[in-house]
């Protein structure tokens, strides 16, 4: 019986997955026209169920490293005891929804009030961001480290020391994706410092963990049924 589903990266990408076109799953890469699935935001449940499929076996993903291991899959559940928990699921979701939705509605309607009192003027690209990105471990300079602004190909890298300026100016809710291989990706938000035109970032990437990129080989483990 196949207990266990081992998941490995044997050759990792050097590609930038934050540069990719945004898909549903993940982001399509441009240099072998494929999808790569971000499997980072996924649990170990959730990438079972997907690689229980075996037509996702040839699959290009992104994985933390701690992710790339051997999951044990998990047992069959009782029936009846899952249809009795679909039901009280939905009910409970039914009743969340209602209650979401109330709350959404009053949400909506509080940022277009907050919104129409902001000034137009804060909202264009007038704030020239530099910057300085250093490991979290030892606050080394990290040199060639991608900063690029969320949701396009504009960005830039850090110099020698670990200094950039991106090329064009910001605008107050602008994100900046700050990434290096090896180091877990960080999202910097652009926000109003006392209306300031220029910003000084400090940003430090931590390194406990790394994230690899590349076809995944899927190999299914078996356990003997022998003590």
């Amino acid at each position: 019986m196949k207990n266990q589903l081992n998941l490995d990266i044997k050759t990792p990408c050097s590609e930038n997955f934050d540069k990719f076109s945004p898909t549903a799953s993940g982001g399509f890469c441009g240099s072998c026209e494929k999808e790569v699935i971000d499997f980072t935001k996924m649990n170990t449940h959730e990438i079972i169920t997907f690689f229980k499929n075996k037509k996702n076996q040839n699959t290009c993903g992104r994985f933390k490293d701690t992710q790339l291991k051997t999951h044990n899959q998990e047992p069959k559940k009782n029936k009846t005891l899952s249809f009795l928990s679909g039901i009280g699921l939905a009910c409970l979701a039914f009743f969340s929804s209602i209650t979401a939705q109330a709350q959404n509605a009053k949400e909506v309607r509080r940022i277009a009030k907050n919104v129409s009192e902001i000034e137009t003027s804060k909202f264009a690209k007038n704030i020239i961001v530099k910057g300085t990105v250093l490991t979290g471990s030892d606050s080394l300079p990290l040199p060639g480290a991608n900063v690029v602004l969320q949701g396009t190909i504009i960005g830039t890298q850090t110099d020698f020391d670990g200094n950039f300026e991106f090329p064009e100016k910001l605008k107050i809710g602008d994100i900046l994706i700050i990434s290096y291989v090896g180091f877990e990706s960080q999202k910097v938000i652009i926000e109003n410092k006392d209306s300031a035109s220029n910003i000084e970032l400090k940003i430090n990437i931590e390194d406990t963990s790394y994230i690899l990129m590349g076809k995944v080989a899927v190999k299914q483990v078996y356990k003997s049924k022998r003590n």
